[in-house]
């Protein structure tokens, strides 16, 4: 009986052993090619981190780059965050990346943060600066407003008109500018009105305050009960400000309001008196044309009256009834009639009759 050879068998188990091998060596010099990238790109940001407690791990940096953040503004934020005396339980990492992933500013809420924290004034916590900065506002503005108010002009520069333009109750313009000191209300940043809201009621105020007035000079002389009634009002309810004072810069005399009214006035009611006058004398006109119609047609008919006159007495004649020396009496009368008229000077006296 022939002996088994088994080098067949030694050779295939020496072939997979050399696969193995190379697959083994392989894998881990990928795994060392991967602790070599990990290495060069997180180890200077993991040792800042550590070094300064920020407490982000190697593995919070490897997230960090699966999941498109951009690790060393969050390291810079925490590092500024934790040495600006913010602990870990305040702020953390995962608060970081979920404000970057939502499209906030993580390096200016920090900065509004350590503001906050240094002013020893204000109570502002990581979820309240990244509501405000997701919201559209700047949140470190609206620390640095908080810490040091900010003061606005009403009207402001560059408005239609110079000056807030008020009447007072005798008539008097005044001409008033403003200057309102605000400090930005943390509270009510989100949803709150703004400075357009504040000019505005301010605003209204003013000319509320000085119509109230019954004279100028009493305006003149205390410009302080201005900014009183005003501020009386908490003008600065549902806003993002919160008013300090109001102060009146300048105020000047204007025009005299209530004297150009009243001349507006009597020159409307002269130009109704005029024309119910003209109205009145249209009518008189008319009138008088009509009369002047209703004398001719009496003249016409007189004529016409006249003109049957020598027919009765033509007709007298023919009759007998009118003899030619009653005629002449008749003449002679009217002769006579004439001659005293015109010694009276009373003006021609139409004859009564005429003989053709």
């Amino acid at each position: 009986m022939k002996p088994i050879d088994f080098s067949p068998l030694l050779l295939a188990q020496n072939d997979v052993m050399s696969i193995v091998y190379l697959a083994g060596a392989g894998i881990l010099f990928l795994i060392v090619l991967v602790l070599f990238f990990i290495f060069l790109n997180f180890f200077w940001l993991w040792a800042q981190s550590f070094t300064t407690g920020a407490s982000i791990g190697i593995l919070d940096l490897v997230g960090m780059w699966f999941r498109r953040v951009d690790s060393r503004a969050i390291v810079r934020a925490k590092v500024t965050a934790v040495q600006a005396g913010l602990t870990n339980a305040e702020l953390t990492s995962g608060q970081l990346e979920a404000h970057y992933l939502a499209g906030g500013n993580v390096p200016q809420v920090i900065r509004a943060l350590v503001a906050a924290r240094k002013s020893k004034m204000i109570n502002l916590t990581f979820s309240q600066a990244a509501a405000i900065d997701l919201a559209g506002r700047d949140v470190l503005e609206a620390v640095q407003t908080s810490v040091y108010p900010k003061v606005i002009d009403c009207p402001p520069k560059g408005s239609a008109r110079p000056s807030l333009d008020a009447v007072a109750q005798n008539g008097i313009q005044l001409k008033v500018k403003a200057r309102v000191t605000v400090r930005a209300n943390l509270a009510q940043l989100i949803g709150g009105a703004t400075e357009e809201t504040i000019i505005a009621r301010v605003g209204e105020g003013i000319v509320s305050a000085i119509g109230s007035a019954k004279d100028h000079k009493m305006v003149l002389e205390n410009p302080d009960m201005i900014s009183k009634a005003v501020l009386a009002k908490r003008l600065d309810a549902n806003t993002a400000f919160e008013i300090v004072s109001i102060d009146i810069a300048d105020i000047d005399v204007g025009e005299n309001i209530g004297a150009r009214l009243q001349a507006d006035r009597a020159e409307a009611d002269m130009r109704v008196a005029q024309a119910r006058a003209e109205s009145r004398r249209a009518a008189a006109v008319a009138a008088e044309q009509e009369m002047m119609a209703k004398i001719e047609e009496s003249r016409a008919k007189l004529v016409e009256s006249e003109a049957e006159v020598p027919k009765a007495i033509a007709k007298a004649f023919i009759g007998g009834t009118l003899s030619v020396m009653d005629y002449y009496k008749l003449k002679n009368v009217d002769a006579d009639t004439k001659m005293r008229a015109s010694i009276a000077d009373v003006g021609p006296s139409k004859p009564v009759h005429q003989v053709t």
